[in-house]
């Protein structure tokens, strides 16, 4: 179901039938008593709307009475997710509170991104505000993990954790006083601060619209609060991405615009939806910060955790093998066979592991030979070794 309704969100919310509504996303005007106004990129066409306000009163007003007609939409398991910034923050919240009750809010997410700089005196404005509130206390909701960060404690990820008898978080231990190792881990459940990028200039899914949102920031909130086949409702809908998103997830959506240009956009944007991709969270943000291109090459398309300043470990397999942490170690650049081994033996041993591998990239031997290598690893050639006794050969 995709309906895009033209008009006043006040009268079109009065035809909709109570409990109808399974989540509702708005970003209504920020009250930056300003013109909003951005032409498309081949400029041959310009959005605008007014976001100009008698007083905050008038404003709090105009946002009041439609919240209303949006909390009797909602079904009893239904959420709201109010987007604002800096200058209306704090009517917002207080509406909220007063409609919905204290009880009902659930979190301030941040969204943060970061912008080209500006002269403008003042610190340089990186965030936004959505308030998450439900109806009732029975509410959708689904837990996303991230993956751990690259410098977590390897020991956080490997070994499980206990409340002792005091409350305390402690590692587990069996009967022989030894550390039990964890199952496989989820992750870092999501905060309340999204770091989503902004919508560049030359991002595809740009339209021209004023204040327009990215994809992801919709994906993110109707993955967190909704399922497949739900109604979502955007009462603001303006350039039509709450819709899009909701339309690539298969939920069912309705928006509302009072602009008929909002309108038009909308259901062009339905008829083809279009998605840019982020490369800062394809690839997570510690790809920006020191990449160990070697080791993204030779396991690209296994699912495991980085590690980063270990001499003995450069991943982890998030799959473990008798309930014991894989291992892996890359032979690095003028290291001999013999020195990789032997790091990664140390490793083996302090972290209890029963299989571990070592990715041989080179044929630089030690004067001394290794007396013993742990039959807890297995050796593999990397294919541009391989390749290189292939042609010797």
């Amino acid at each position: 179901m995709e309906r895009v309704l033209l008009g006043d969100c006040l009268d079109l919310i009065k035809e909709c039938e109570n409990n109808s509504v399974d989540l509702i996303y708005l970003d209504p005007p920020f009250f930056t008593n300003k013109v909003q106004k951005l032409t498309t990129r081949d400029g041959n066409r310009e959005f605008s709307y007014q976001d100009i306000w008698k007083s905050s009163e008038a404003y709090a007003e105009f946002l009041y009475y439609r919240l209303i007609e949006m909390k009797r939409v909602l079904k009893e398991t239904g959420t709201i997710f109010v987007h604002c910034d800096k200058n209306a923050t704090h009517i917002v919240k207080m509406l909220l509170d007063d409609i919905f009750g204290l009880k009902q809010f659930q979190s301030e997410i941040i969204w943060y991104y970061k912008r080209w700089s500006n002269s403008r005196k003042g610190l340089l404005p990186a965030h936004q505000t959505i308030y998450f509130y439900s109806k009732t206390k029975n509410f959708t909701f689904k837990t996303i993990y991230n993956d751990y960060s690259e410098t977590t404690n390897i020991d956080q990820l490997l070994q499980k954790r206990v409340r002792d008898s005091k409350g305390k978080t402690v590692y587990a231990k069996d009967e022989n006083g030894r550390t039990i190792a964890s199952d496989t881990k989820k992750g870092v459940p999501l905060s309340d601060v999204w770091e989503i990028p902004y919508l560049n200039p030359k991002a595809k899914e740009r339209v021209g619209y004023p204040t327009q949102k990215p994809i992801l920031l919709l994906e993110r909130i109707l993955q967190v609060a909704s399922n497949e086949g739900d109604v979502i409702l955007d009462p603001f809908c303006g350039s039509g991405t709450t819709l899009v998103a909701g339309k690539l997830m298969n939920r069912k959506v309705i928006g509302m615009d009072i602009s008929e240009d909002a309108i038009e956009l909308s259901k062009s944007r339905l008829q083809n939806p279009i998605k840019s991709e982020s490369n800062l969270l394809k690839k997570g943000k510690a790809a920006y910060r020191t990449v160990d291109e070697l080791v993204e090459k030779l396991l690209y398309g296994i699912d495991y955790l980085p590690v980063q300043r270990n001499s003995g470990i450069d991943a982890i397999l998030k799959e473990t093998y008798e309930n014991s942490p894989i291992l892996v170690r890359i032979q690095k650049q003028n290291e001999t066979l013999e020195d990789a081994i032997n790091q990664l033996q140390k490793a083996v041993k302090i972290k209890q592991s029963k299989k571990s591998f070592l990715i041989r990239t080179n044929d630089i031997k030690s004067l001394f030979e290794i007396d013993f290598v742990d039959n807890k690893i297995e050796i593999v050639n990397a294919t541009s070794y391989r390749l290189k006794e292939l042609l010797k050969a």
